[in-house]
């Protein structure tokens, strides 16, 4: 092969694979971690929601409504998807596909060799908070019930049930529709980036 065609073939190839490279990152592929429906709203229980980014986990922070009897203890461990998690690292903000995976499970004690502390048992219930654009509201909350494998997609609440979720959502969070201040490093990046709530206080 001559010289002038040698260099004119590499100089092609460069360009092809500086194009590629720009088209690359100017579409970047779908992060695919968002949530999926069955029936346009019917949430499917996400089946690794586990290997998500956890976010926190309380003992006994629930809101049954007004004269209902207390409950047994339990833990609530609070995952939420990947790829919003890093966008909300950058912006303080939750992207619309975000989702919350919200997952009960028994608080047990009295086990060798600690006998006065407590710690993480059986599941008993997972639930799943949405920010995503299809629903009217721009949230919706769905209740998976009893833990189990993935089912078909269930419906997001609705009625009395759902009106509560949204009073006290909307009333008591630091970051839109989400309880940040009960994520101490997710707090504190709001703040520096000014997204808590104006008539948020702190506890």
């Amino acid at each position: 092969m001559k010289r002038g065609t040698s260099i004119s073939v590499a100089l092609t190839t460069t360009a092809l694979t500086l194009s590629w490279g720009f088209t690359a990152r100017a579409q970047p592929p779908a992060a695919g971690d968002g949530p999926r429906y069955e029936n346009g709203t019917n949430l499917i229980r996400p089946a690794n929601y586990r290997e998500w980014v956890f976010l926190s986990s309380s003992l006994d922070l629930n809101y049954p409504p007004p004269g209902a009897p207390a409950g047994p203890q339990r833990f609530d461990n609070v995952f939420v998807n990947p790829s919003s998690y890093r966008a909300f690292m950058q912006t303080g903000k939750w992207p619309d596909k975000t989702i919350f995976v919200l997952e009960f499970r028994e608080a047990a004690k009295e086990a060798s060799p600690d006998r006065s502390g407590k710690f993480q048992a059986a599941m008993t219930g997972v639930e799943a908070e949405v920010k995503d654009s299809r629903f009217p509201d721009g949230w919706a909350f769905f209740a998976f019930g009893q833990p189990g494998p993935p089912n078909a997609g269930v419906a997001p609440l609705s009625g009395d049930t759902v009106a509560r979720c949204i009073d006290c959502h909307t009333k008591h969070t630091a970051v839109e529709r989400t309880f940040v201040q009960f994520y101490p490093t997710l707090l504190e990046v709001a703040r520096r980036l000014g997204t808590v709530k104006p008539n948020y206080t702190d506890p």
